[in-house]
C-alpha cells in the first residue's frame, strides 16, 4: 500500500459490498468458517445499518466491524457466540436494546499497522453515546493461550495479558481501547482451538450514559478535541530523529482522542542545524528540501494514528521563490495545504 494514495473513509456497510466482505473474512477466518453466508449479512444491514460499519480504501473495503444491540442483563452474563449469532440467523439484536455487543471486527493483513480495528472501535463507542446506550459488550477469543495452555490454568494466562507480561492479539487489543474483563466464559465458540473454548466477557462502559423517557431527545455530540503542541525546540541529528520527537506527540494525543494534533509554525527548523555553516536565507532553502518528506511522514501518522495533523508550517521552493506552507494532513490519508497570506516572497 502506497501511503500517498491512501484514501480512508468510514461508512456503514451495504448489500453490495458483500463480496468483498467475503473475501475479507475468508483471508482472516480462513481456520474457523471463513466467511459469514450473504442472507446472514443482508440481515444484519436490515435491521441495524448503523452498527455495521467499513472503512474503505480508494473504493476498496478494508476493515469491518459487525454490531447489534442487545439487552445489558442478559449479555453481560456468560452466553455463547450461537446465542448472538449462527450461520442462518441473528439471534438476539434488539432494537430497544440498552447495549452494542460487536460481534466481529477484521481488518486486511495489508493494512494491519493502521490501527484501523482502533478506529473502528472509536465509531463503535461514538454511536454507543450518540444512542445513549448503557455499555458496549464483546466476547474476547484468546488465540494466544494455545502456546501457553500447557504451562497456565486460563485465569492465570488472562492475568499475564492484564499485567503486560504476555501479548494476545485480541485481548491486549481489546484492553488498550478501555475495554475490562468481567468474566471468563466456557465453550464459548467450541471450534475456536487457539483458545481452546474459551473467551473473555468484555465490557465498556458509557461514562455520559443516562437512563432516559422513552420521549426523550439527546443530542449528537459536537464536541471537537484540538490538541496544540508547544514543544521546546531541540537538536535533530538526521529527519528520523525529528520525527520521532514530532511523533511522540502524535501518539499522545491519539491516545487523549483528539481529533486535531496542531505542530508549530517551523516545527522542522532544527534540521537547519545539520548545516550550521548555512546563512539565514541558505538555512532555510535548504529546511525546504526536508518538507515533502516530512509532509509525507505527517500524513502516514495522521492515518496511523487516526487523528488530523495541521503541520505548523514549512518551507517550500517554486519558482526558486520560497513559500510558507501548512499542511493538513487528514486520518483519511487525503492532505491539503494554506500558503501563508503575508508575502514571504
Amino acid at each position: 500500500m502506497a501511503e500517498e494514495t491512501t484514501r480512508l473513509r468510514l461508512r456503514t456497510l451495504t448489500e453490495d459490498d458483500y463480496p468483498a466482505l467475503a473475501r475479507l473474512m475468508n483471508q482472516v477466518y480462513h481456520d474457523i468458517g471463513g466467511a459469514w453466508p450473504e442472507d446472514t449479512i443482508k440481515t444484519l444491514i436490515r435491521i441495524f445499518q448503523d452498527g455495521q460499519l467499513v472503512i474503505e480504501d480508494n473504493g476498496e473495503l478494508v476493515a469491518t466491524a459487525l454490531t447489534i444491540k442487545v439487552k445489558y442483563d442478559r449479555f453481560s452474563n456468560p452466553h455463547r457466540y450461537e446465542d448472538l449469532i449462527t450461520d442462518d440467523k441473528v439471534r438476539s439484536h434488539d432494537k430497544k436494546g440498552d447495549a452494542l455487543y460487536g460481534l466481529d471486527v477484521f481488518v486486511d493483513k495489508e493494512y494491519r499497522g493502521y490501527r484501523l480495528g482502533r478506529r473502528l472501535y472509536e465509531a463503535r463507542k461514538e454511536l454507543c453515546r450518540d444512542e445513549n446506550l448503557r455499555a458496549i459488550l464483546a466476547g474476547g477469543r484468546l488465540p494466544g493461550y494455545t502456546n501457553y495452555a500447557d504451562q497456565m490454568p486460563v485465569t492465570e494466562y488472562i492475568e499475564q495479558v492484564e499485567a503486560r507480561a504476555i501479548y494476545d492479539p485480541i485481548l491486549s487489543f481489546q484492553l488498550s481501547n478501555g475495554f475490562d474483563v468481567k468474566r471468563l466464559m466456557k465453550a464459548y465458540l467450541p471450534e475456536d482451538e487457539d483458545s481452546h473454548g474459551y473467551a473473555t466477557l468484555l465490557e465498556w462502559d458509557n461514562i455520559l450514559y443516562e437512563p432516559e423517557d422513552d420521549d426523550a431527545e439527546w443530542p449528537r455530540r459536537t464536541v471537537v478535541r484540538v490538541g496544540v503542541v508547544q514543544r521546546r525546540m531541540r537538536a535533530a541529528r538526521d529527519v528520523q530523529d525529528l520525527l520521532n520527537q514530532v511523533e511522540f506527540f502524535i501518539d499522545a494525543l491519539s491516545d487523549y482522542r483528539a481529533d486535531f494534533a496542531v505542530l508549530p509554525e517551523f516545527f522542522s527548523a532544527p534540521l537547519m542545524g545539520l548545516r550550521p555553516e548555512l546563512n539565514s536565507v541558505e538555512a532555510v532553502r535548504f529546511l525546504a528540501s526536508f518538507t515533502e518528506e516530512v509532509r509525507d511522514a505527517l500524513a502516514d501518522m495522521a492515518v496511523s494514528y487516526n487523528i488530523n495533523i495541521v503541520g505548523g508550517s514549512m518551507p517550500v521552493i517554486e519558482d526558486d521563490k520560497v513559500y510558507n506552507v501548512a499542511y493538513l494532513m487528514r486520518r483519511d490519508g487525503s492532505v491539503e495545504s494554506q500558503y501563508k497570506i503575508h508575502i514571504t516572497p
